[in-house]
């Protein structure tokens, strides 16, 4: 019954939708900087190095080189700062944390990129397409009965 009611509470902050990214892709997260009386965005753009936490408390570190010294930022996934988080590239990974990817220097640095394959935004585009396939009406060569 807690939970329950924890979970309805958390609902309210909770943004609508969160875009589909992964562990391992490359991503530009637009962020709100409020400076005085003025607000501006900041681009921050890295690897996501580790996804943590649910509902409310979710997280994401995202992991970039700045004067070849390694820079990391954690955002909470539902902050109201966050405008929109883009990704760039998808990465193939087999880990869950890429914490590994602290003690790499140069190109030893990089991930494999995804592509084509059976990445989720592929096969959810295909679903979609079929489905779209499958409502419009096909055109016969011929009239039935004539």
């Amino acid at each position: 019954m807690s939970q329950q009611l924890m979970e309805m509470v958390e609902s309210r902050y909770q943004k609508a939708s969160l875009p589909e990214f992964r562990v391992g892709d490359t991503v530009d997260v637009h962020q709100k900087i409020v400076e005085g009386t003025k607000t501006r965005t900041q681009i921050y753009n890295g690897v996501v190095i580790a996804r943590k936490g649910r509902g409310i408390n979710a997280t994401f570190t995202v992991r970039r080189i700045v004067n070849n010294e390694g820079v990391e930022r954690i955002f909470p996934c539902h902050s109201h700062l966050i405008g929109k988080i883009e990704v760039k590239r998808r990465g193939k990974v087999r880990r869950a944390k890429l914490y590994f990817l602290r003690d790499r220097v140069g190109k030893a640095r990089k991930l494999r990129e995804v592509r084509g394959g059976k990445s989720v935004a592929n096969v959810r585009k295909k679903a979609a397409q079929a489905v779209a396939a499958q409502e419009t009406p096909q055109p016969d060569s011929e009239p039935v009965g004539v």
